[in-house]
C-alpha cells in the first residue's frame, strides 16, 4: 500500500468516527417528565429507542423542582409536566417553545393503603380514623398532585383534622414509597402509580379538585439542540401506540379530559 493512500484511507476512516461521533450525540434526548409518568415512561422509553433509534434519558422528579431546573438552563430536551400552568409558566418566559406546547393526558389521584393493612379505606373521609396516625401527600408547594390531593382533603372537609398527620413526599413517586415502605398508613398520590401496585387504592372524584383538575403539558424546551428528535418524542407518546400504554396506567388521553364541575 502506497504511502498516499494510506494517508486517504486514514482520513476516510477518521471522517467516519468523526460522523458516527456526531450521529450518536444527534441520537440522544433527555426528558424531563413528573413522577407519575414514571411506569408508563418506562415501557414508553425503550419502545421509542426501538422505533426510531433515538436513545431517551429520563430525569424525573416534580414539576415544580423541574419547571425551576429548566428555567435555570438545566440541558433537558422536552418537559412533560403534571399540571399544565407549569409549562405556560414557562412558555411565557421563553423557557419552553410556545408552538410545541402539547396536551397529552390527565391524571388522577387515588388514596392509597398497603394491602397487608388490616384496616382499609374505603373513601377519603375515612382518614379522620385516628388509626392513620401519618398520611403522605406530595408537597403541594412544588409537585401538581400534592396540590391535588390538598384541595380535596379541603373540598371533603378534612384538611384541618388531619394537617398535622400529614408527611410531604418530594414528589407523588416517593409519597408512594413512604406508605408501602410502611413510614405512613395512608397516601394520596397518582392513580398511574397505584394501578401498577400491590396496594388497595381508592380512586379520589376528580369534582374534588377541580382547581387542580391534573390536565397535563408537554413542550420542547426552548435551549434543546435536539428539537426534531424531542418532537419526534413528543409525536410517539400521543401516537396510538403511546396511547395503548399511557391508557393502560389510568392517565385520560386528550380527547377525553375531564373538566370537573367547580
Amino acid at each position: 500500500m502506497t504511502q498516499s493512500l494510506s494517508i486517504l484511507l486514514l482520513a476516510l476512516w477518521m471522517l467516519t468516527a468523526c460522523g458516527a461521533s456526531q450521529a450518536t450525540a444527534a441520537t440522544e434526548i433527555t426528558v424531563a417528565a413528573a413522577a407519575d409518568l414514571t411506569p408508563a415512561f418506562q415501557e414508553i422509553g425503550p419502545l421509542f429507542t426501538e422505533r426510531t433509534g433515538i436513545q431517551v434519558v429520563f430525569n424525573i422528579g416534580s414539576t415544580g423542582q423541574l419547571a425551576q431546573q429548566i428555567e435555570r438552563g438545566a440541558p433537558f430536551d422536552v418537559f412533560y409536566a403534571a399540571n399544565k400552568s407549569f409549562v405556560e409558566d414557562l412558555a411565557a418566559k421563553g423557557a419552553v417553545d410556545e408552538s410545541s406546547m402539547t396536551i397529552y393526558a390527565q391524571g388522577r389521584i387515588t388514596v392509597w393503603t398497603r394491602a397487608d393493612q388490616a384496616l382499609q379505606l374505603q373513601q377519603l373521609t375515612d382518614l379522620l380514623d385516628p388509626a392513620y396516625r401519618r398520611i403522605a401527600i406530595a408537597n403541594p408547594e412544588h409537585a401538581p398532585y400534592g396540590q391535588a390531593a390538598r384541595e380535596a382533603l379541603e373540598r371533603a372537609g378534612i384538611w384541618e383534622q388531619i394537617k398535622d398527620r400529614l408527611v410531604f413526599g418530594e414528589n407523588v413517586a416517593q409519597t408512594l414509597t413512604l406508605a408501602d415502605t410502611g413510614n405512613v398508613e395512608a397516601a394520596i398520590v397518582a392513580l398511574s402509580l397505584s394501578v401498577q401496585s400491590n396496594g388497595h387504592w381508592v380512586l379520589i372524584p376528580a369534582e374534588l379538585h377541580p382547581d387542580h383538575p391534573l390536565i397535563q403539558m408537554a413542550a420542547v424546551v426552548t435551549s434543546s439542540k435536539q428539537y426534531e428528535a424531542a418532537r419526534r418524542f413528543m409525536e410517539f407518546v400521543n401516537s396510538p401506540e403511546g396511547h395503548k400504554i399511557m391508557k393502560k396506567y389510568g392517565f385520560i388521553l386528550p380527547g377525553e379530559i375531564i373538566e370537573p364541575a367547580r
